[in-house]
């Protein structure tokens, strides 16, 4: 007989590899900066962020070296909020870094060290399975399955138990060409979105997956639709996002904002949509606070800094800059 699934206890479970970030703080190639900005960055653990930021619980897992960068991250996401219970301190491997350059006022590239890490390192017997059955959302990325054999095994893992307890799966497909080819990548993303509940993408990794669907977005999202997930967000930056949500076509514009660091934009739409999601609110609401969340990510310099709270939100319907006393 099969045990019952424990009501729902966390809003959003997520795991993965989060990164020490250093940045260099002015423009301009990195060689000749002489002191770099550190922070943390993650795709998953941004998530995570701006769940919490909005009201929810979140809850990250994954694997940090026994170093400072590794320390770094966890006192971070524990200030943030997030619950760490179930993260593993590894010994015998060292915390991943990213670099990243703005190499001009409107171009940033980031640059990974990520070989060998504590987070690639991630496994199956890292998987929390009773933690991702209480979940209301299980969300994952394409970048775990990419980082090592082991963490795509965790990544299957995860998605299988969540599955099995009916546990929503988001996926944003988050693709890295650093990290494998786009065929690798193709077929893998393809057989994780047969088995989600949620897809986040940008045009370019839809087409990945579905690569025959044609110039039109609404038959791109229909494409991936039509592969299993209810829920389909093709991400366009500013240009906004074409949705394919419970059967219906949704076009929705983003808010016109000045970009200061475009990084962590699509994790910030995922958090804002998954926050109204695991609270039950209709596709509208979610869209709105996805493309909310968005806009506030670009606007300031980091990877989630600029992640809004719900306090927040109400200020975007200004169309001018004010001073608030």
């Amino acid at each position: 007989m099969t045990e019952p699934s424990p009501s729902p206890s966390i809003d959003l479970v997520t795991f993965g590899e989060t990164m020490a970030r250093l940045e260099n703080p002015v423009v301009g190639p990195m060689r000749h900066a002489r002191a770099l900005d550190l922070g943390v960055g993650g795709a998953e653990s941004n998530v995570a962020i701006g769940m919490c930021r909005l009201g929810g619980t979140a809850a990250w897992f994954g694997r940090v070296g026994d170093d400072e960068f590794g320390r770094l991250i966890t006192t971070v996401l524990a200030g943030e909020g997030v619950r760490l219970d179930h993260t593993v301190v590894d010994r015998s491997a060292p915390t991943a870094l990213l670099f990243k350059e703005r190499r001009s006022g409107t171009l940033t590239r980031v640059q990974y060290y990520r070989k060998g890490s504590a987070g690639s390192r991630l496994d199956p017997s890292d998987v929390p399975h009773d933690l991702v059955r209480s979940a209301r959302v299980l969300h994952v990325t394409g970048i775990t399955a990419a980082i090592s054999a082991t963490a795509r095994q965790a990544l299957d893992d995860a998605v299988e138990t969540a599955r099995d307890a009916g546990v929503p799966v988001s996926l944003d497909l988050n693709y890295r060409q650093a990290l494998w080819t786009p065929t690798e990548a193709g077929d893998c993303l393809r057989k994780l979105v047969k088995r989600a509940d949620l897809v986040f993408a940008t045009e370019q990794e839809a087409r990945l997956v579905v690569p025959d669907s044609g110039d039109d977005l609404a038959a791109l999202a229909a494409s991936l639709g039509a592969l299993g997930p209810r829920d389909v967000l093709v991400k366009r930056g500013a240009a906004g996002v074409v949705a394919l949500c419970e059967g219906d076509l949704v076009v929705q514009p983003a808010h016109r904002v000045p970009v200061i660091d475009p990084v962590g934009a699509g994790d910030a739409f995922a958090a804002g949509y998954l926050a109204e999601f695991v609270r039950g609110r209709p596709v509208a609401d979610r869209l709105d606070t996805a493309t909310a969340a968005g806009a506030y990510a670009v606007t300031v310099r980091g990877d989630w800094e600029g992640l809004p709270s719900r306090a927040d939100l109400d200020l975007l319907k200004s169309a001018e800059d004010t001073v608030s006393r």
